[in-house]
């Protein structure tokens, strides 16, 4: 598999060899979609929380009598079938949202994204990528220069010049190798991976 290896002005100076077993596996979609999930559901704080009948501020007066008045009985205003009144099955903020994931499915569906990533042109080599000085003007002035709008860095080492200039770009994450997550993976339009990053790559999905 070749890879671009792309220079200071975002065009194609070289090709760089990638293992097919990372960068050229098929695209298995359900897979994909299968680890997306799991990872936003484990991301998922689990603090909501709803009221049932015995917690919703309500008196326990009954609302009228029981017999005469034609209409239906009731004895409080907390009844769930009341507009203010308490849930029949809330929900808690001990809800366990978490879904697992095998290490050899999630290292699949990493490589079937990257691979899919390469094959749509989304994905590129570069030597290395700094900034002189942790200012967000400098870097976006790089991307522009390279015609990057939305990209995904992946660097060995994270430069902090480098990650202080990127914090304030909407669309621009710097991560290292073992944070590269399925779903910025998926988000961002171009993924950007330094050379020495590529082996560390390589070395954690072998």
């Amino acid at each position: 598999m070749e890879l671009k290896l792309l220079n200071d002005q975002g065009q194609a100076a070289s090709n760089v060899a990638a293992p097919d077993t990372i960068f050229g596996r098929d695209y298995n979609e359900a897979l994909i979609h299968q680890i997306v999930v799991a990872y936003q559901a484990n991301a998922r704080s689990g603090n909501r929380k709803q009221k049932d009948r015995e917690e919703v501020h309500h008196t326990t007066k009954k609302p009228w009598r029981q017999k005469g008045t034609g209409r239906a009985r009731a004895g409080m205003s907390s009844s769930p079938l009341w507009r203010g009144g308490g849930r029949i099955f809330p929900n808690s903020p001990d809800e366990n949202f978490t879904q697992k994931v095998n290490k050899k499915m999630y290292r699949a569906g990493i490589c079937s994204i990257l691979s899919q990533l390469a094959r749509e042109d989304r994905l590129s080599i570069i030597e290395d990528l700094s900034v002189d000085a942790p200012k967000t003007k400098l870097l976006a002035q790089k991307l522009k220069g390279m015609g990057l709008d939305s990209v995904l860095v992946i660097t060995d080492n994270l430069d902090e010049n480098l990650l202080l200039a990127s914090r304030n770009l909407p669309h621009v994450l710097v991560c290292e190798p073992r944070h590269a997550d399925p779903v910025s993976l998926v988000h961002y339009k171009k993924i950007l991976i330094t050379k020495a990053a590529l082996a560390k790559i390589e070395e954690m999905l072998a």
